[in-house]
């Protein structure tokens, strides 16, 4: 980079001229004390390199230069740029600001939260529109518009999605068309250069048969970047992949000697790790090595007597929220290796790279816990090395802490992880008791699932009871006050017991059958308040009608001073359930004789009436409610409907005389208090359905 060209730069998120670091992924140029809050970010958010103390691929430089030079900054400060967000209190962090919390808190929201990044229009469909920015980007590494793919890349395009229609990656669409910045840029974004395409053919193979051989060579590094990296950190070169040379495997100085049996036991573990796990270890120890070295280059270049503070320095790999707490903890205890341990853990995987690479086989035990290689590891006795006791790394989740854990723990822990972690192949008779397993365990799920749902229910319905019981000591009160509607036409019993039994709550023989019938499902639905509440209208008007042929019954039969009190006293228990009874006018007494109907031939008519409308209103709920509340409250009411038409049809004989062979005043009597206690509960019942339909309705 020219010197006439630096003295122009400034800093992408301070304005302070003359920036000497870069983040890679972002495009961008940054000073001194912006770089130390990038590289607390971590790798995952920016990636950082000196412009001059760094060796730089030429290709990567120039395509960062090229973001830089064509506004990328402009990209995460898109909202800034509004002249809206001056009055919204916005602003970019100045060169006078203090690095915290400042300047700190700026390129967290810039880069981490993304904050000032123009989003795309909000749509249900996430997927369909990171798949549509993804085909975009696919389009767009044709051409050498970087800051277009930077964008795209910024709103959630994939660098390694697969076209379906092309059958291909961008990353070979960039390869074919000699776009090398455009490749820098899909690589830094993690593209794979070895991904085949429908035919099987890589990007490599694409800028090869496009006769871009220079591109060609530049992404088989890319592809060897983890373990070039690797080795220059140890030995100070690189392999030359030209010459078909693809790995360096450095020694120690002391390598002749014999290896500790922990060492051995050590490298076993490495080498019985799967590919996945493998990678995984892999790539932390490459972000190990990336904090070293650029903690190396920060230290030479800073002014010690004012910036190299505690916060400025990264002592440990930061938290990627990706990853698990036990992978972070990993990650972060690397920085606890000393030199010698250190390499130690490189060598090893340099080797097993190579060895896997080549295809060659282990036939040791597999072992899949990265911790327990990290710790063999570094075991080894070290001057330099930190105190245990004292730890310099985040406190996160941890799944160690060995003196805590009984070493029966441990082993358990250690099988558990070779059982569940392994690519070995599983038997058929494993697999059937795995599935057998899965199979008892979503029953099991499915059963606590009903208990505890049932357990709901039950809860509510003591709490409710619970509060009306407070209610009724404190006085009476009502839930809701409707005006009958003496104009409301019936319908023929018929055509209301057809209509019930069509629906599943009347027989053949018109019976209402169990709510909570085994075979049915539970139901969450609820009818409208208002139609319980017409329903309850209907139920109302008929017990009052019930009520007062009783009431009249008591003046023409003085024998019956018990049953009179009794009467008395449930009427005024009703009238607390149903406001109505002490509404509807009194009809004034009449001599009552054989030859004249009686009020007690009314009783019938009026049970008939009453369980019509208490069937009609039980019709309106689902056959299995699943609020036990609600199925207690439909089986007291349809039960008592049943019940008084059986205890009116006992008050009445067929020629309208009272008795039906109850000569006695305490037969009577009995009957008639069973008519109002069935008349209680039925109002109790409605009113109760009503209070819960209105109060689910409202929420």
């Amino acid at each position: 980079m020219s010197k006439r060209l630096r003295n122009s730069e400034v800093c992408a998120d301070c304005s302070v001229s003359d920036p000497r670091w870069a983040s890679v992924n972002r495009g961008v140029l940054i000073c001194d004390e912006c770089c130390s809050v990038h590289r607390s970010l971590g790798r995952h958010s920016s990636q950082v390199r000196h412009l001059t103390h760094t060796p730089w691929p030429p290709t990567q430089l120039q395509m960062v230069q090229t973001l830089y030079n064509n506004g990328a900054n402009s990209i995460w400060e898109h909202t800034l740029l509004d002249p809206a967000s001056i009055l919204s209190g916005k602003r970019k962090a100045n060169p006078q600001d203090k690095v915290h919390p400042n300047k700190a808190e700026f390129i967290k929201a810039k880069y981490q939260m993304l904050a000032f990044v123009h989003r795309m229009p909000c749509r249900d469909e996430d997927s369909c529109t990171a798949k549509d920015l993804s085909k975009q980007l696919h389009s767009s590494v044709r051409t050498g518009n970087l800051e277009t793919c930077l964008r795209l890349l910024s709103l959630g395009a994939q660098a390694n999605f697969f076209h379906p229609e092309k059958g291909n990656t961008p990353l070979h669409v960039a390869a074919k068309a000699g776009q090398v910045s455009q490749a820098e840029l899909l690589t830094v974004y993690g593209a794979d250069p070895g991904a085949p395409d429908s035919n099987g053919h890589t990007p490599i193979d694409y800028a090869r048969q496009a006769g871009h051989h220079e591109l060609a060579e530049r992404l088989v590094e890319i592809q060897y970047e983890l373990t070039d990296r690797l080795a220059f950190y140890l030995c100070g070169r690189k392999p030359d992949h030209r010459s078909g040379e693809h790995f360096i495997i450095p020694q120690l100085a002391d390598s002749s000697a014999d290896l500790t049996e922990l060492a051995k036991a050590a490298k076993k573990k490495l080498q019985s790790l799967s590919n996945h796990l493998f990678e995984e270890l892999a790539m932390d120890v490459y972000d190990e090595v990336d904090r070293r070295e650029t903690d190396a280059v920060w230290l030479a270049t800073q002014n010690h007597s004012t910036l190299v503070t505690e916060t400025t320095v990264v002592p440990f790999l930061p938290v990627n929220p990706e990853y698990s707490s036990t992978r972070n903890q990993g990650r972060q205890k690397l920085a606890r290796f000393n030199a010698h341990e250190f390499a130690t853990l490189v060598i090893d995987i340099l080797s097993d790279a190579k060895r896997r690479q080549l295809g060659n086989l282990v036939t040791s035990p597999r072992v899949d816990n990265i911790e327990l290689i990290l710790k063999s590891v570094g075991s080894c006795p070290a001057d330099d090395r930190h105190d245990n006791d004292q730890p310099d790394y985040d406190s996160v989740a941890s799944d160690e802490d060995g003196d805590l854990e009984p070493p029966s723990g441990k082993t358990d822990r250690a099988k558990s992880l070779d059982s569940d972690l392994s690519d070995s192949p599983v038997s058929v008779q494993e697999f059937q008791e795995v599935k057998n397993a899965l199979v008892a365990s979503e029953a099991k799920i499915q059963q606590l699932l009903k208990v505890n749902s049932n357990l709901s229910d039950e809860l509510r319905l003591m709490q409710k009871k619970a509060s009306k019981m407070d209610k009724q000591s404190s006085g009476p009160d009502s839930d809701y006050d409707n005006t009958l509607n003496d104009g409301e036409l019936e319908d023929s019993g018929a055509v209301r017991r057809g209509r019930l039994r069509s629906s599943g709550w009347l027989g053949e023989t018109g019976s209402i059958p169990e709510l909570d019938d085994l075979e049915a499902e539970y139901d969450a639905s609820l009818p409208s308040t208002e139609d319980v509440i017409r329903k309850t209208e209907q139920i109302t008007k008929n017990i009052q009608e019930l009520l007062r042929a009783a009431q009249e019954n008591k003046h023409d039969r003085p024998s019956e001073k018990e049953c009179v009190r009794g009467l008395r006293h449930s009427l005024g228990c009703f009238s607390t359930l149903v406001p109505w009874a002490e509404k509807a006018p009194s009809s004034p007494p009449r001599p009552l004789g054989l030859q004249a109907p009686g009020p007690s031939s009314c009783f019938v008519p009026c049970s008939e009436r009453i369980h019509v409308a208490v069937s009609e209103m039980a019709a309106l709920f689902p056959k299995k409610p699943r609020s036990e509340t609600v199925r207690g409250a439909l089986r007291l009411l349809t039960s008592s409907a049943q019940r008084l038409q059986g205890e009116c049809r006992k008050a009445a004989t067929p020629d309208g005389s009272l008795g039906l062979g109850l000569g006695s005043g305490a037969d009577m009597q009995l009957v008639t208090q069973q008519v109002i206690q069935c008349a209680y509960d039925i109002a109790k019942a409605a009113k109760q359905l009503v209070t819960i339909t209105t109060k689910e309705n409202n929420n």
